[in-house]
Formats: C-alpha cells, structure tokens, sequence
C-alpha cells in the first residue's frame, strides 16, 4: 500500500482490507461528461484497480464549465480518450480502459457482465432504462443519477435492491435538457461526488446498504431529500429499448422527431408523428417503434399508446 491512500485507510471502515477490496474491483462508468468527471476522478482516487469508461461524444468549449478533466486543449478529442489520459496522469496506478461508442441495447450486457459495479452518467432516460434492464438481469448494482439545471437525483438499484423501473415503471418524461434549461457546473458536481460515493459504499461492502435509496438535491434551496424504495415489486412487463438495427421490415415505426430536427429518418415509411398526436396512430396486432432523439418523447408516447390498450411497443433513441 503507497502514502497515497493512506488518508482514507485510516478509516476503520475502510483499512488495508476495504483498500484491498477496491483495488481488485472494476467499475463500468457511462458518460464522460459533468456527472461522469467527478464520478471518474474520485474513483481513480480512491484506487479503483480498473475503470471503463464508455462515451461516444467529444470534447466542446460549452461542456469545459462542468467537466474539468477536460481544458481547451482537448476540444475535439473523444471524452473517453481524453479523461482517461488526465486520470492516468493522475493516478497511474489505476488501470483505465477507453471505450469510444454509444452505449446500446446490444453492447450493454458485454459491457455490464465485465464489471463489479456500474455507474450511469450519461443522464439519459435511454441509457438509465438500458443499463437497468441489464445490471438486474446480471445482478450487478447500478448507481444512477440526472441532473438538470439545479435539481437532480442520485440512487442506488439493482444488484439485489430494485431495478430503476421498479421504481419509475412508466415515467412521462415532459423536461428539457441542458442544452435547452441549463444547468450549474457546481450543482452537477454535487451529484456527480454523491455518485461516486454511493459506489465507494457499495464497493466497500459498508452498511447499512445505499442498494434501494434515492437521494435528491435542490442546489437553489439546498435542500436534501430522498426516499427509500427497498421492496418495490419490478414491474410485470415493460417497453424495451431496441438498437435501431433490430428494427423489422413488417414493424409500424413513427419518428416522434419533427422534420426541423430531423428532415430524412433513417426507417423507410416511418410515420412523422409529434407525442400530442400519438393518439391519430390507428389500433394495430402489429409492433410499433417509436423512435426520438434522447428517448423521452419515445416514453412519453409509448404511456400514451399503453393506456389505450397498445402493449406490443418498442423504443428506439438515435442520439
């Protein structure tokens, strides 16, 4: 053991042991932007042995006020590529492995099966669901969190606590992002170091166990809250995300993107159909893809078909 982890051995819940337990763990981090920096390097400095971090976007001057594994020097540079190069100089005893594509329905099982624990940063309804669906079927524990302007969240599910849909089974997502409402570097980095310890205490085997708690942050009042979901039964069915590939020729595919953001979609004969006109959708045995940018037009619509008696769905987000 160095001098460098000597500040948090001291620690009788962590000692040379829970050192031990952390050095040997791998961890699964998706999103290298204003939750996943902090995320990172709290990690990397706490000595997890191994970190993955997937993220498919690069480096922008606008994401520098939040993320600051990154500098002017990186603009353009993958996210992945870039964070794992200021956390090795950082602590290069931990081993960093960059993964510079989207996190998808096909490659989140490959991706979640080679880690100890996951944590979702990419704040995307899409990724938190597909990440979800996988951690509960690998029984693997999946910190998530989102955070929008200055409110936001932080939880702790799976790995034998409830899945994110047993708690959200049915979320109508009506928000913006922030690109569009903002946010505050500091109110993302509050949730972000939050992230990294709901992991710290997972990995450390600490109890009472964070597994099945949600913890919230309104930065603007700062105020703390939260709330306990242990025992919420998982949902008895639900509307999966599906890679854009895995679409059939015989589906019924409406692109909830309107022809500003999106003049060409990529499914030939999809319908163009905003989420308040879902309803115009006549009643089919067939499976309807509802397909948007992010995700959360898809979920909002797919709630709107479900409760006119429409279960054979599917969503698609395209980034």
């Amino acid at each position: 053991m160095t001098e460098r982890y000597v500040r948090q051995t001291i620690l009788p819940e962590v000692g040379a042991a829970g050192q031990a337990r952390l050095a040997a763990a791998t961890v699964l981090v998706i999103g290298a932007g204003g939750l996943g920096c902090p995320v990172l390097q709290y990690l990397a400095g706490a000595g997890v042995g191994r970190l993955t971090i997937v993220d498919h976007d690069s480096v922008e001057e606008t994401n520098l006020h939040r993320q600051p594994l990154y500098g002017m020097g990186d603009i353009g540079v993958a996210k992945a590529e870039a964070a794992r190069a200021t956390l090795q100089r950082f602590n290069p005893g931990v081993v960093i492995e960059a993964i510079v594509e989207r996190l998808t329905p096909q490659n989140a099982p490959r991706l979640v099966a080679a880690a100890d624990l996951v944590v979702d940063a990419a704040d995307s309804f899409a990724a938190t669901y597909i990440l979800s669906d996988a951690c509960h079927a690998a029984a693997k524990p999946l910190v998530s969190a989102s955070v929008i302007g200055l409110t936001g969240y932080a939880g702790a599910f799976c790995g034998g606590g409830p899945s994110y849909r047993a708690v959200f089974p049915d979320v109508s997502v009506d928000g913006g992002t922030c690109a569009t409402l903002g946010v505050l570097g500091s109110a993302v980095a509050v949730l972000g170091g939050l992230q990294a310890h709901l992991a710290l205490h997972l990995l450390l085997g600490l109890e009472p166990t964070v597994l099945g708690r949600v913890v919230t942050f309104d930065a603007k009042r700062l105020v703390f809250g939260g709330f306990a979901f242990a025992g919420s039964p998982e949902p008895e069915s639900f509307v999966p995300f599906i890679a854009p590939e895995s679409v059939r020729g015989d589906d019924i595919v409406v692109d909830l993107r309107g022809l500003d953001e999106a003049p060409v979609s990529p499914f030939a004969g999809a319908r163009r159909l905003m989420v308040d006109d879902i309803e115009q959708l006549e009643a089919t045995s067939g499976r309807v893809v509802l397909a948007c940018r992010s995700g959360q037009r898809a979920l909002m619509a797919a709630d709107r078909l479900r409760a006119r008696g429409m279960p054979n769905l599917a969503l698609v987000a395209l980034g």
